[in-house]
């Protein structure tokens, strides 16, 4: 929920204005236990590795050098939030792979995730598969997410309720916050 996704760029997600008042909702009525994650792009493509470099290669005019560093920052309404709602900033889709944010959660006897944003098939994809992983209880709210693609976000969603029935329950906003 970036406004590097909101705004007029190459990753621009339509849906987002649609869903931003689901999420809003649901973070302002738990703003103490809420955990912005933001994808944050490399200064420049030759500062990322592996693949992600390709990866810049054809997305160079989203590195840093390209980009004003305020785009990064949350949508104006979430941002407002902060704190005590708080940030986790992360360079690829998944927040989990160098443990900081299992890390966190353990901490604080984390057991469930309610989970909402973009995009459903990137970064939320990569969230929940690796919070299946480490065995959380995952709340996935279907009208607060988001995608570029609306072929691949209705693909993931079925996905979801097919294979992760067990793992995971997908619900409205309104269901949620009853």
């Amino acid at each position: 929920m970036q406004r590097l996704f909101a705004e007029d760029t190459p990753w621009h997600v339509v849906w987002m204005d649609r869903v931003l008042p689901q999420v809003f909702e649901i973070a302002s009525t738990y703003p103490e236990r809420t955990i912005f994650t933001r994808f944050l792009t490399p200064e420049t493509k030759d500062a990322a590795k592996g693949s992600w470099r390709d990866y810049y290669e054809k997305w160079w005019m989203m590195t840093g050098e390209h980009l004003p560093a305020e785009i990064m920052e949350l949508v104006p309404a979430l941002q407002r939030l902060v704190p005590p709602a708080s940030l986790f900033d992360k360079k690829i889709y998944s927040p989990w792979l160098d443990g900081r944010l299992d890390m966190a959660l353990q901490s604080h006897a984390v057991e469930t995730l309610v989970i909402t944003g973009g995009e459903t098939d990137v970064c939320v994809m990569a969230t929940l598969l690796g919070a299946v992983d480490l065995g959380y209880r995952i709340i996935l709210i279907e009208d607060a997410l988001c995608s570029g693609d609306d072929q691949t976000h209705e693909a993931s969603l079925e996905l979801l309720r097919n294979r992760f029935s067990v793992q995971l329950e997908l619900m409205t906003a309104d269901d949620f916050l009853r």
